[in-house]
């Protein structure tokens, strides 16, 4: 108790404060620590003198806790054991050693390390976070507790029971039905993916085409406006096209017995224009050299013969008024 007197005295006199002391216990700096700066949006209660770990291991402490020029960051400077390599993308988080224990900085590794601490590096603020305070912590689960979802549960469970009770079979039914769809959907999974993967497809077809598409929509307007502007021209080019086809139908449903006796009278002819084969054009080879053969026009090569043709396609002056074909018995 008198050294404890006695030490303050002597504090005061050589103008040091208590956190200048260092702690008993505390990291072993070495002969050549360096010092990191780290940013905080929080320090909570840290203090100097607090502990620098590395997966809980003790490497420095606490220097110093400045405000930074914007008055929102914590500038943290702590010293670090020489012997120590840290990646210099490392982060840094405020830990607490117990539930009510001391604050520290926990510098973190990252997932990708490049390069190396050194002294007069910072850590920036988007590196660093810190861990919840048992007062949060308490607060939140309060709130929960006394006016959260937690408090509705027994409403829900109520509910849920009074919609259920009474209608067990429907439930039960309901389910049957749904393990039916799933197992279904889990039949048709080799379809899906391949109607995913189509989808998939013309998604990047239609993207590809995208600058195509927006073209095309913004002539679509002018060509609607045209189209309202011919409205009634349309509408009555539809109204004669419906006419048109009522007095077509007419005149088929009018003319199709005389039709069908036509292609009846037709058929004996046809017949017998098949019937003649090749002679028929070997016919019309003597017709264009008449009365002569073309043998003869052969042997008088370079004259010419003086020639009146007439064809009479009147078939009535060939086979009379009684042929069966003109219309005879």
């Amino acid at each position: 108790m008198k050294r404890a007197v006695l030490l303050l005295p002597v504090l005061l006199l050589t103008g040091c404060s208590l956190y200048d002391t260092p702690l008993p216990g505390g990291a072993a700096l070495g002969d050549h620590p360096y010092h990191v700066t780290v940013q905080f949006t929080d320090v909570l209660d840290l203090v100097p003198q607090s502990s620098v770990k590395v997966d809980d291991v003790a490497v420095g402490r606490v220097d110093r806790i400045d405000l930074g020029p914007d008055n929102k960051t914590a500038l943290v400077d702590v010293l670090i054991n020489g012997s120590v390599r840290l990646p210099a993308n490392s982060g840094a988080q405020l830990g607490q050693s117990s539930l009510l224990g001391e604050k520290y900085v926990e510098i973190t590794a990252p997932q990708q390390p490049t390069g190396r601490l050194a002294d007069g590096s910072v850590i920036t603020r988007d590196r660093t976070s810190r861990s919840p305070e048992i007062e949060e912590v308490l607060g939140a689960l309060s709130l929960l507790l006394n006016g959260g979802d937690i408090g509705q549960i027994q409403n829900i469970v109520k509910e849920l029971n009074a919609a259920m009770t009474g209608n067990e079979p429907q439930i039960r039914s309901f389910l049957s039905q749904v393990d039916n769809l799933v197992r279904d959907l889990d039949g048709q999974k080799d379809n899906v993916v391949k109607a995913i993967d189509a989808m998939n497809r013309l998604t990047t077809t239609l993207a590809g085409q995208r600058d195509n598409i927006a073209t095309a929509l913004d002539q679509l307007g002018p060509g609607l406006k045209v189209v309202t502007a011919q409205r009634d021209e349309l509408t009555s080019m539809l109204n004669a096209l419906d006419n048109l086809s009522s007095v077509a139908v007419d005149t088929i449903n009018r003319s199709r017995d005389d039709l069908v006796g036509d292609l009846r009278q037709l058929q004996p002819v046809l017949q017998k224009l098949a019937e003649t084969g090749s002679k028929l054009p070997t016919a019309l080879e003597y017709l264009a050299t008449y009365p002569f053969s073309d043998y003869a026009a052969g042997d008088v090569k370079g004259d010419y013969f003086n020639s009146d043709i007439r064809f009479n396609l009147d078939l009535s002056a060939l086979l009379g008024p009684q042929s069966p074909i003109i219309g005879g018995g």
